[in-house]
């Protein structure tokens, strides 16, 4: 059995070299009808905070709360599902669409697929880039003061699809277009990635 979305495909490369959270949500949008531009997304939607190094110390916001660093920058880091989520309900509404983004992030493998693929609806997933090995840090001290440890190699791409051996992604990075990955190593991913994914539905 083989499931496939067919959604437009954007490749991040050349442009946005960390924004693969920003490209995968316009893919996204892309399938629904929705013809905003990653550049749009990124400046009137996406909350953004620069990255700064003070007496030695790196210090910048929480991923959670809005993307660290930019999309443009190639040394900047990246955000996570509820800053995607909110973007998106953002261009939703503004759009009329009657649509909601929502995090689904610790949703087991198997109902993501049951629940949203095989419904035509693609998911936002985190895992890592080339499905590489994930590191531990850098580290960054939050506006708190408390220590945030951000997992390296970090990527999102659009999963579009499946089969008996692979899940299908949209994948933004060097221009993979739709790629299979063997399921074991993204479900691995995944997980090293907080299990972390988010969709759109009615």
């Amino acid at each position: 059995m083989k499931k496939l979305i067919q959604v437009p495909y954007i490749d991040q490369t050349r442009k946005y070299p960390t924004g693969c959270e920003s490209v995968s949500a316009v893919m996204l949008l892309h399938y629904l009808g929705i013809s905003i531009s990653v550049d749009e997304f990124i400046r009137t939607y996406l909350k953004k905070e620069p990255m700064e190094l003070r007496e030695g110390r790196l210090h910048g916001p929480d991923p959670f709360r809005c993307f660290a660093g930019s999309p443009y920058d190639s040394e900047s880091f990246g955000c996570y599902p509820p800053v995607i989520v909110e973007a998106l309900n953002r261009v939703l509404t503004e759009w009329e669409t009657g649509k909601k983004a929502v995090d689904i992030s610790g949703m087991p493998m198997e109902e993501l697929l049951t629940q949203f693929i095989d419904k035509n609806i693609p998911v936002i997933f985190w895992a890592s880039i080339d499905l590489k090995e994930t590191i531990a840090g850098p580290e960054w001290l939050l506006s708190d003061g408390t220590v945030f440890s951000w997992i390296s190699n970090e990527h999102c791409m659009l999963l579009v699809g499946y089969d008996d051996k692979c899940y299908y992604f949209n994948d933004p990075w060097q221009n993979h277009g739709c790629v299979g990955c063997p399921r074991e190593l993204v479900e691995q991913r995944h997980r090293e990635q907080r299990e972390m994914a988010a969709v759109v539905v009615d």
